[in-house]
C-alpha cells in the first residue's frame, strides 16, 4: 500500500510539473494587467512617411489608447501561417482604425540562419502594402524573451484600450478560440453588444493549456 502510495503521489508530482511547465510561455501575462514591459530599441517600429520607411524604438506603452491584437511571430514561413485564421478574420471584420490596432512583432533574431535580412524586406513590404498596422521588427528577441514565449512559433495577445491584457496564447488559436476573439472584439468595440462567456479574458500557454 505504502509504495502504491509513494508511486501514485510521484506521479501527482510529475503531473504537477508537466502543467506548470505547459503554462510558463504564459507567464509574462495577467489578465486585466498590462502585459510585461518590453523595449525594442534594436530596429524597433517600421515607420512609413512619405513614401520613405524608417526605424524607431517601439514599447508596450504604446498598446494603450486602443483595442487591439498583437500577433508576435518568429522570422519564419512555418511560424507566419500558424496563426493565419485570426489575422485573415480580423482582416475581413474592417475594425475601425482610430479605435482598433493591429501589432505585428516579428522576431528576425528567430530567423533561418542567414536570412534575417530578407525577412526585414518582407515586413517593410507588408507596411507599404498595409501602414494602417504596426509592425515591429524585433532584432534581438527582446519581446520573445521579456514574455517568455516559444521560439520558433506564433502568441496572440488582445488588450482593450488601457492596454491590459484580456486574452493570450502562445501557439495556434483553434477555430473555437479565434470566434471567440472576434467576439471579445466586437465586444469591446461596441459599448452595446454583451461580452462573450467561456474563457473570455483567460491567459492560455502552448497547446491551449
Amino acid at each position: 500500500m505504502r509504495d502504491r502510495f509513494t508511486s501514485t503521489a510521484a506521479g501527482l508530482v510529475a503531473a504537477t510539473l508537466w502543467v506548470a511547465t505547459a503554462l510558463t510561455p504564459a507567464a509574462a501575462f495577467e489578465t486585466g494587467e498590462p502585459p510585461a514591459a518590453v523595449r525594442v530599441a534594436d530596429r524597433g517600429e517600421v515607420v512609413l512617411e512619405e513614401g520613405a520607411l524608417r526605424y524607431q524604438p517601439w514599447d508596450t506603452s504604446a498598446l494603450a489608447g486602443s483595442v487591439g491584437v498583437v500577433l508576435h511571430v518568429a522570422g519564419r514561413l512555418s511560424a507566419k501561417d500558424l496563426n493565419a485564421p485570426i489575422i485573415e478574420a480580423i482582416e475581413a471584420a474592417r475594425f475601425p482604425d482610430e479605435r482598433f490596432q493591429t501589432t505585428t512583432i516579428v522576431n528576425t533574431d528567430d530567423a533561418v540562419f542567414g536570412s534575417a535580412m530578407f525577412v526585414r524586406k518582407s515586413v517593410e513590404g507588408s507596411k507599404r502594402d498595409a501602414p494602417e498596422v504596426q509592425f515591429v521588427v524585433d532584432d534581438q528577441s527582446a519581446v520573445q524573451s521579456a514574455w517568455n514565449l516559444e521560439r520558433g512559433g506564433s502568441a496572440v495577445v488582445v488588450h482593450d484600450a488601457a492596454g491590459r491584457v484580456r486574452f493570450a496564447k502562445d501557439g495556434p488559436l483553434t477555430l473555437y478560440e479565434v470566434n471567440h476573439v472576434m467576439e471579445l472584439l466586437h465586444a469591446m468595440l461596441d459599448s452595446n453588444a454583451p461580452e462573450p462567456s467561456g474563457f473570455d479574458a483567460q491567459v492560455l500557454g502552448q497547446n491551449g493549456h
